[in-house]
């Protein structure tokens, strides 16, 4: 069953963000989908963790679950949302801080603009706002990242955590074609 809550969620995912209420939603939504982080990792997101050099487009996450400290992808469409929600907010030390500025943006607030978001978007409410890390590795697994990779990118302890996400992209690979049916063989 949770197989087909984590396709049908990931293939919601812009409708989810979409539905977010504001520009504040929109971001904080897209960066979790896109950079493939836990909740605590966004709300602790700080300005300076975006990297944005052409040859180093990356995202710092500071201090994840077991106190390491990661680097996760920065896609071209994820820094310009990024550079607009700058523009708009001028945020301080904090991407996204709380309504003084003065610390990060509550986990609980996150979780709230979440649930605002899925149910405008009128998604079943099944999972929390981590279901979109989960909708983050399962389509770079479908597209043959390796699980070394996926597991730095997750900034997972160990390769079988990293494993349970190949149980959610296994209904894809069973309907794939061979290579074989596509060699113009002759029959015998």
């Amino acid at each position: 069953m949770k197989r087909r809550i984590h396709c049908t969620y990931c293939v919601s995912v812009a409708r989810l963000i979409d539905a977010a209420g504001t520009l504040r939603g929109r971001t904080l939504l897209m960066t979790t989908y896109a950079a493939g982080l836990r909740v605590s990792e966004v709300c602790a997101l700080q300005v300076a963790d975006i990297e944005s050099a052409p040859d180093r487009m990356c995202l710092r996450v500071r201090q994840g679950k077991g106190g390491r400290d990661r680097y996760t992808l920065l896609s071209p469409r994820l820094l310009d949302s990024l550079r607009a929600w700058w523009r708009i907010a001028r945020p301080g030390r904090w991407l996204f801080p709380n309504p003084a500025g003065s610390a990060p943006i509550d986990p609980k607030t996150v979780q709230r603009i979440y649930c605002a978001a899925r149910d405008a978007a009128g998604i079943r409410p099944e999972g929390g706002i981590h279901i979109l890390r989960h909708c983050f590795a399962t389509p770079l697994l479908e597209a043959g990242v390796d699980l070394p990779t996926l597991q730095q990118l997750l900034g997972h302890g160990h390769i079988s955590t990293t494993m349970r996400y190949l149980q959610l992209a296994h209904s894809h690979v069973t309907g794939a074609t061979s290579p074989l049916e596509l060699l113009d063989l002759p029959t015998r």
